[in-house]
């Protein structure tokens, strides 16, 4: 797209229109912006910075909440286990909106800064709700904390209210800070295009190095120190977090709205439907489009027909002279639309393996109470092994990008080394494996448990905890493959003008995983408990059959993974906007001739 056909002033000098992004990005006075003057890893610096800082705030909580609603508001393992995954969920369902907000009318910049000022309200309320004596119940040591005084409902509603405030918050940051950060590079440049392919990989690491610290030191604090200095360091490190983003304001490149994403799109299923009977032309240019000029304007990008969802483009016959935007669309309407509806498939295809993500911060870290946690005097708290996931996924992004991509290239001559679709794919195995050897794990410790004698006690069982660290190292590796993936993946693939939205669908996929997580427990704690067996998922996990749990989850990660695999044999890739991607291909495809001739040589 190009945008500024004559030379132009700025700073008193003369500035030719190659200088100017070309992407449709502007500044936040809405001006086009130079390229040397904005964007880039200059402008990413605070944005990864603030990630760094707000992933420590937001693990710093949900690590360890499954043992604060236990040890301290007293409820049984089925009911904190769901309240966690629920609360979890709904802080990966509600980005869509704020994305929603984002893209059709405050803007990405002012809807993160809205929403950071809502999730800092959450983490303030959700401090002292943990600190004040009057708003919990009083502390009590038996075995079962069921018998304990249970919590009263004002100490519910303060806790619960200070944490979906919080998730309101996140709803409107999550999907707009890594757009924000992605869109700092122009798809137009081949150079920036180049650094966009590594954004992804950079942008996980930062988000699990403060993972990393939240994992380690925080839930050290939290079980050893107090609940009190455990959640204000959060608290403190998420207003650090967003006074560092607010500082890289003059540096940013931003995208302007574009209108009602799911109005648009809800025009062109409608108008497919109430022309259901019309046929659709053989030759895409008697389809109705814009004229090029109208895209100009909006900054946007035209897109031509494509022969996928064939339904949809009766939206875009003319018939007729209704002009309404109910009745006929331009063709890039229909494409962008065309574009979202693809990518549920896949996007349902990744519900499963969120939800045994959610199994981290529940039950993964209630078997950990259950074994051995001292090395020496000191007592390794149960959440903190969640920071060897953050460990193994920060090594496998690393040699992901500077080595694993580089090799693969020589083969596929792919930029990226192996498709978005394939690295998912790679992850989903890693799943079923990880399931495996949890399911093996916990029969081991169950065995152990008897041997001991401490199955109806619920006593402690005389193994290291460090027996659950394969399950939490592969956990890693799977993210870095699966999560990092996912995330591009919905960034790539989303039309233009939809970015955030397309965003919002790796954040969902997390969000739905953590529902249907609570279902599954709910469900297969009740169904297994009839006539008169005890259950798989009991208060006293020596009594309980995770072992079985587990194997249910690899034999449904199995069954997604086939779904995956059909459901991506049918994908196509979107068309991209610029031949940046091409150019780097075809330097690539240079490089391997180059290097081939010189060792034939």
């Amino acid at each position: 797209m190009k945008r500024r056909l004559n030379m132009t002033m700025e700073d008193g000098r003369v500035v030719s229109e190659e200088e100017y992004t070309q992407d449709g990005t502007v500044s936040l006075k809405g001006k086009p912006v130079l390229r040397s003057k904005s964007g880039g890893w200059k402008a990413c610096s605070f944005v990864v910075v603030y990630e760094i800082f707000e992933r420590m705030a937001y693990y710093g909580i949900s690590s360890n909440l499954i043992l604060y609603l236990t040890k301290k508001l007293h409820q049984g393992t089925v009911t904190s286990a769901n309240n966690v995954t629920n609360w979890v969920g709904t802080i990966w369902i509600t980005p869509i909106l704020g994305a929603y907000v984002a893209d059709s009318h405050l803007g990405r910049y002012w809807t993160f800064v809205i929403a950071s000022i809502i999730y800092l309200a959450g983490m303030s309320m959700l401090t002292l709700s943990v600190s004040l004596p009057s708003l919990k119940p009083p502390q009590c040591f038996e075995t079962d904390v069921t018998k304990c005084k249970k919590a009263s409902p004002l100490h519910l509603a303060v806790f619960y209210v200070a944490l979906y405030t919080l998730a309101v918050g996140t709803g409107g940051t999550k999907p707009n800070i890594s757009t924000i950060g992605a869109d700092q590079f122009d798809d137009f440049h081949p150079k920036e295009k180049s650094y966009k392919l590594s954004f992804f990989n950079w942008w996980m690491f930062s988000i699990f190095l403060g993972t990393l610290f939240a994992n380690s030191i925080l839930v050290y604090i939290q079980d050893n120190v107090g609940w009190t200095l455990g959640y204000a360091l959060p608290t403190l490190g998420l207003t650090v977090s967003i006074l560092i983003f607010l500082a890289g304001t003059p540096f940013y490149r931003h995208k302007l709205p574009s209108g009602s994403t799911f109005t648009r799109m809800a025009m062109v299923i409608v108008a497919a439907l109430r022309k259901w009977q019309v046929p659709v032309p053989h030759d895409p240019k008697e389809l109705y489009e814009l004229d090029m000029e109208e895209y100009a304007k909006k900054g946007s990008y035209r897109m031509d027909s494509t022969p996928a969802l064939r339904f949809l483009d009766k939206a875009c016959v003319k018939e007729g002279s209704s002009t309404s935007p109910w009745m006929l669309c331009p063709v890039t309407q229909v494409e962008e639309t065309k574009q979202m509806l693809k990518m549920i498939p896949i996007l349902v295809a990744t519900f499963v393996p969120s939800a045994m993500i959610a199994q981290i911060n529940t039950l993964f870290v209630k078997q950990g109470t259950t074994l051995d946690r001292h090395i020496g005097s000191f007592k390794v708290p149960p959440a903190s092994l969640a920071a060897f996931v953050t460990l193994s996924l920060l090594i496998c992004v690393v040699i992901y990008d500077r080595f694993f991509v580089k090799i693969m290239q020589k083969f596929t001559r792919n930029p990226r080394g192996i498709t978005l679709l394939q690295r998912m794919g790679i992850g989903l195995v890693i799943h079923i494996i990880i399931m495996i050897i949890a399911s093996c794990t916990e029969r081991y410790r169950l065995k152990v448990a008897r041997e001991n004698g401490v199955v109806e006690s619920g006593g402690q069982v005389s193994l290291s905890i460090f027996i659950l660290l394969p399950q939490f190292i592969l956990m890693g590796v799977a993210d870095a493959f699966l999560e990092v993936a996912k995330i591009e993946f919905f960034y790539d693939q989303a039309p233009e003008s939809m970015k955030s939205i397309g965003t919002s669908y790796s954040t969902t996929t997390l969000g739905v995983g953590n529902f249907l997580s609570s279902f599954l427990l709910s469900t297969v704690s009740r169904i297994t408990k009839q006539h008169g067996h005890k259950g798989w998922i009991l208060n006293n996990l020596n009594e309980s059959r995770l072992d079985y749990y587990y194997a249910f989850f690899a034999a449904l990660n199995f069954l997604n993974l086939i779904f995956f695999y059909i459901v991506t044999r049918f994908y196509v890739y979107r068309v991209e906007v610029s031949d940046s991607i091409e150019l780097l291909a075809k330097e690539l495809k240079e490089k391997t001739v180059h290097v081939s001739d010189h060792v034939i040589s």
